[in-house]
């Protein structure tokens, strides 16, 4: 027969296994945090050059893009209606950009397009994304060789994300993201997401 001790050992080792698994568990992305890829459309802007005239014009452009993408997706329910409503309207953006260079008496043209671009992990005030796939508007000025500037398009992060609205978190979850995707992007802070968002990169990573 053997020493009781070894029965304590056991049920301790056992104890601590499951309660291990548990934890790994929770942090997995197990409630639909991978399908955050697919829940959102990304705006990036890119400027001709890292000139600071062609750096202050991007801001410029970013700006009008986004006050014309406000009105155009405003109804939006779903990311499906903000892609379909974005490629429908392609040349009314890319206008908006370019009226905004000219009116500051820049000839540079602009392109806009759709398509999945990389990211690297990027903060936006009190959202941070993860790296991964993404699909995206790309505003492309000029010989599109500067620094860029990224947000989220859809859901409208780009123009709310500093904003202490109580309500965001139902207004995100409205339109797609669910309540585990939400509390991914604005709670990295506390280890169990951050742990959560650090697994998701890696899953991301792996997919390609």
């Amino acid at each position: 027969m053997k020493p009781v001790s070894s029965y304590c050992k056991k049920g301790l080792f056992l104890v601590l296994s499951l309660c291990t698994l548990f934890l790994v568990l929770s942090i997995l992305p197990v409630h639909g945090e991978s399908e955050l890829y697919d829940n959102v459309l990304r705006l990036h802007v890119i400027a001709n050059s890292d000139s600071d005239e062609d750096q202050a014009l991007k801001l410029k452009v970013r700006d009008a893009v986004l006050a014309e993408s406000e009105q155009l997706l405003a109804s939006c329910q779903t990311r499906e209606d903000a892609i379909a409503k974005t490629k429908e309207h392609l040349s009314r953006l890319e206008h908006a950009a370019l009226k905004t260079l000219q009116a500051e008496g820049c000839n540079d043209s602009v392109r806009a397009e759709l398509g999945e671009e990389v990211y690297p992990t990027r903060n936006y005030e009190s959202f941070c994304f993860p790296s991964g796939s993404y699909l995206s508007l790309r505003i492309v000025i000029g010989e599109g060789e500067g620094q860029n500037w990224w947000c989220v398009l859809y859901p409208p992060m780009c123009l709310s994300a500093a904003s202490a609205d109580s309500t965001q978190n139902d207004a995100y979850i409205s339109v797609g993201l669910t309540g585990e995707q939400y509390r991914v992007i604005t709670e990295t802070d506390t280890p169990r997401y951050r742990a959560r968002f650090r697994i998701l990169e890696a899953f991301e990573e792996a997919l390609r």
